[in-house]
């Protein structure tokens, strides 16, 4: 049996990174992307050293022409036909995405609120469409959603906005593409240590660390076999919704922490 086809977006690090890796072990072939070039050719190589075909394409989602672009690319590399006949995609891990700074929103900088709200909105959604064509009855589409997505938190509103986006579209989405037989799944994770918080805190190694402080947090491994999970479901049964938390948090902004010693 040939390996199954998955790509994977914002492969270069955390979520994304630990989901190809966990894939290509558990055989399937992957078609990775994000900005970061130079990563994804280091990634490509440890999932090719694990058996799977690989190939990369680097582009960022907020770019429409770019991401279809590079879609087809990476089908044509593939063999993926948007055809009835021949090999399908049977999945989209649709994981880039990012916060950038937090504070009350009069606060908020222009810059900040697009690069979100493009990169977690926009892009989540040029990137399905460019990649639903390619898939049929058994794919699934896997969007990566957050706590934020279920509730708001002190200075993290156009994030959090972003993020309430992505749970209604991964509603809305499943409604639209239930009669071609394609499960739609989003996976919410709480607190994870990964980039995350470096890039909100726009390389403030200090402030993203204290984010983790006092508890243990998800980890990119955690979410990654949670997306496995998913994918390996059989064809009757979609994961709709999955919140996953470290044990240390109850809600978006409830954290119990160990005292500093």
């Amino acid at each position: 049996m040939s390996r199954p086809w998955v790509l994977i977006s914002g492969a270069s690090s955390g979520f994304g990174e630990a989901t190809a890796r966990l894939l290509a072990d558990q055989g399937w072939n992957l078609l990775l992307t994000s900005r970061r070039e130079e990563r994804l050719s280091s990634l490509a190589e440890a999932c090719q050293a694990l058996g799977a075909e690989v190939h990369v394409g680097a582009w960022d989602v907020r770019d429409r022409a770019a991401t279809n672009e590079g879609v087809a690319r990476l089908m044509e590399h593939a063999g993926i036909s948007a055809s009835s006949h021949g090999e399908p995609l049977r999945a989209l891990v649709n994981n880039a995405g990012l916060a950038v700074g937090k504070g009350p929103f009069d606060e908020g900088l222009d810059e900040d609120w697009d690069r979100m709200l493009d990169t977690n909105v926009k892009g989540l959604l040029f990137l399905a469409r460019a990649c639903v064509s390619f898939m049929r009855e058994g794919s699934r589409m896997v969007n990566t959603g957050s706590i934020a997505g279920k509730q708001v938190y002190p200075g993290g509103n156009v994030y959090c906005a972003s993020k309430h986006a992505v749970d209604a579209l991964s509603q809305a989405m499943r409604i639209d593409l239930v009669d071609r037989g394609i499960g739609v799944s989003q996976v919410c994770p709480g607190a994870a240590e990964t980039e995350f918080s470096n890039v909100r805190f726009k390389g403030d190694d200090q402030a993203a660390d204290a984010v983790y402080q006092g508890f243990d947090p998800l980890v990119a491994q955690d979410i990654a076999e949670a997306i496995e999970f998913i994918l390996s479901r059989p064809p009757h049964v979609c994961i709709n919704d999955l919140v996953i938390m470290p044990t240390a948090q109850a809600s978006a902004h409830h954290l119990h922490r160990r005292p500093t010693p």
